[in-house]
């Protein structure tokens, strides 16, 4: 027996994880599809891809893969010894490009070249490891996840860096720098109707190809709080993989749409000063029981909602998801804001989490508990927000890294103290020292050197190899920020 939701209003007979090998070449020919993009996402979380003629794909493809991959050639993946590797798409991913003729894509899987299995740093491979754990060690149905990504849309961007000069130049009709029009102001930006928001149709344009050719439903989109065209649109959540591959394809559909309009999309965390940053929220719960984001099935159950709670109906186990969140916040950074323009954002003052924290609907602490429902009948919304991600994150990884740090607070009962529910934010250094509550790292390189302390909580899905690799490539963006001259130490100290 099935029990519906209020979303299952949504036409749910075409979703993607439905789909099989013989469906997607069905397709292919009745569509008169000519060619296929093959897509995957590298370490850093920039897509990848290359293209091949439909009738090169026939079943086999999908068994034993396409091997065209360089794994040298893709960031953190394989050294030139060992390159060969191959692309095995997978069929649930099918989705029309409707900005190339013809064309379509799938996301594929990475496999070692000759029969020699998964390529352990695979994103996507880590992602599904994560639910699999989940699954086999905890016994629990699936996680749900809802991100919240903030981006912008510029009318032109440009950035120039040599030994002799640097600059950069930012162009929006929007922002509050210029001479005339409908300006928003620093800081005021959220929700401000046409003409003012000048983005709107472009927005409902991106939801509407989401939808209608990706498959991804879409809950709304709005202008966000800074200047200059901040944007989000926020999708109907999913579970942990497919999630991540929404991002992935969030992403990719915004920067097409940007660029088909003569303008530019950046999830680059902080590209305006004195504004708010790009950040990206992820919501999360844990489900009990066959799930999916269409349909829950007669037994399915949220294990992170608690009718007889009387703060903000959360069970003790989402207690100790939040307690793991906490604990291991120090080295989680390194991975879910993973770029030195992410320690830009987690400052205080512009909404951005700082301290570690937990409460209900309080925006200052990193983990907040929305209290928008009250009662059973909202039961399946119950969830836990994380506010430290941002849009630069790989979302696979992001993800997987989050659920085991949540997995371990389970595991080891970790408690996550008592809720803040005061402003963090204009508190006193002594009442944050008396209530115990820490900082976030305040750079890339304090998140990296935590996560080279602590990462035994993700050992069970991240490899060695992974981990590794990820503090060798934030090492390297902070020391090219670190040693380059910057244009205000000019204005600070040119004249010393």
């Amino acid at each position: 027996m099935m029990v519906l939701m209020p979303y299952e209003l949504i036409d749910s007979e075409f979703r993607r994880f439905e789909m099989s090998a013989e469906q997607v070449l069905d397709e292919i020919s009745r569509k008169d599809i000519e060619f296929i993009d093959i897509q995957f996402t590298d370490i850093p979380g920039r897509l990848q891809h290359f293209t091949v003629p439909a009738y090169m794909l026939d079943g086999s493809s999908f068994m034993d893969g396409i091997g065209k991959v360089d794994g040298s050639s893709i960031r953190g993946f394989l050294t030139i010894s060992e390159s060969d590797a191959v692309a095995v798409p997978d069929p649930s991913t099918f989705s029309i490009v409707p900005w190339r003729e013809r064309t379509a894509r799938l996301i594929a899987d990475i496999y070692l070249g000759y029969g020699a299995g998964r390529l352990e740093r695979d994103p996507r491979y880590v992602a599904e490891g994560a639910e699999k754990y989940l699954r086999e060690m905890f016994g629990y149905g699936s996680s749900f996840w809802g991100p919240e990504v903030e981006y912008f849309i510029f009318d032109g961007a440009s950035w120039h860096y040599s030994e002799g000069g640097s600059h950069h130049s930012v162009k929006s009709t929007e922002a509050n720098w210029n001479q005339e029009g409908y300006r928003i102001r620093y800081k005021g930006g959220y929700y401000p109707a046409e003409p003012h928001d000048t983005l709107a149709e472009i927005r409902s344009e991106i939801s509407r190809i989401l939808w209608e050719g990706f498959h991804i439903p879409i809950e709304a989109h709005h202008h966000e709080v800074a200047t200059a065209g901040q944007c989000e649109i926020d999708m109907r959540f999913d579970t942990l993989t497919d999630m991540a591959d929404n991002v992935m394809t969030l992403k990719y559909v915004v920067k097409n749409v940007a660029v088909e309009h003569g303008k530019i999309a950046t999830f680059m965390p902080k590209p305006i000063y004195g504004d708010n940053a790009s950040g990206m929220h992820v919501h999360v719960s844990l489900w009990e029981g066959k799930a999916n984001p269409a349909v829950v099935l007669e037994g399915a159950r949220n294990l992170f909602y608690d009718e007889d709670d009387e703060y903000a109906e959360l069970s003790q186990l989402g207690r100790y998801f939040i307690g793991g969140l906490l604990e291991h916040s120090h080295s989680l950074t390194a991975i879910v804001a993973p770029t030195t323009s992410s320690y830009k954002r987690l400052v205080p003052g512009y909404e951005a989490p700082v301290y570690l924290a937990w409460s209900r609907a309080n925006r200052s602490a990193v983990v907040r508990v929305p209290v928008y429902h009250k009662g059973h009948d909202s039961a399946f919304k119950k969830r836990v927000e994380y506010r430290v991600p941002d849009p630069s994150a790989n979302p696979y990884l992001a993800f997987a890294a989050m659920l085991m740090a949540g997995l371990d607070g389970i595991k080891k009962g970790i408690d996550p103290g008592s809720p803040v529910d005061e402003d963090i934010y204009t508190m006193s250094a002594g009442r944050r020292r008396q209530l115990g509550i820490e900082q976030l790292p305040t750079s890339l390189l304090d998140a990296l050197e935590s996560l080279e302390g602590d990462n035994e909580y993700l050992r069970p899905v991240f490899p060695r190899s992974l981990i590794e690799t990820l503090v060798e490539i934030g090492k390297e963006g902070y020391r090219a920020i670190g040693t380059r001259p910057h244009p205000y130490e000019f204005q600070l100290y040119f004249d010393i």
